[in-house]
């Protein structure tokens, strides 16, 4: 399945309809080392797994890989390449109800995001949006990261 554009949604009753709907594929994004290792300078982790490809290269993975969390902070970008909640709402990040890296991310990676809406409910400041987030690698059975990521809808 693969949305061209962007899925645009002009209320909060047309989100609501798509409640349980994947709504598609964010572009392939290419992980490189170069990434790699600014995620490490600006998060302090410069754990040799994700910075040393020399011992990287005879550990199990046989690359470097890329942090768990450098690619959870993808997830927002692939969230707004695939949907448009259009600029009469401001979105704030709430968190994450679930979070898991099933597959390690090896350098030259190339990883997208599938989005799929899975609850949205009123509360008092607007509304709770629930949208799992699938990270898949190019290539792979095995997704690099699934998300249940909570944005705040305030109009």
């Amino acid at each position: 399945m693969t949305v061209v554009g962007r899925r645009s949604f002009t209320s909060i009753d047309w989100i609501s309809r798509a409640v349980g709907e994947h709504l598609g594929f964010s572009p392939w994004t290419t992980i490189t080392q170069q990434r790699i290792d600014d995620f490490a300078e600006a998060t302090g982790d410069h754990q040799w797994i994700h910075v040393d490809p020399v011992r990287a290269a005879a550990s199990p993975f046989g690359s470097t890989i890329a942090h768990g969390y450098l690619t959870l902070s993808l997830v927002s970008t692939f969230i707004e390449q695939v949907v448009d909640f259009g600029e009469s709402t401001t979105r704030i990040n709430y968190g994450a109800e679930r979070t898991r890296f099933p597959a390690p991310v090896p350098v030259g990676s190339r990883l997208r995001g599938g989005v799929e809406i899975t609850a949205l409910d009123p509360t008092t400041q607007g509304h709770r949006l629930q949208v799992r987030v699938t990270v898949e690698i190019e290539g792979q059975d095995k997704p690099a990261c699934v998300t249940d990521m909570v944005i705040l809808l305030v109009p």
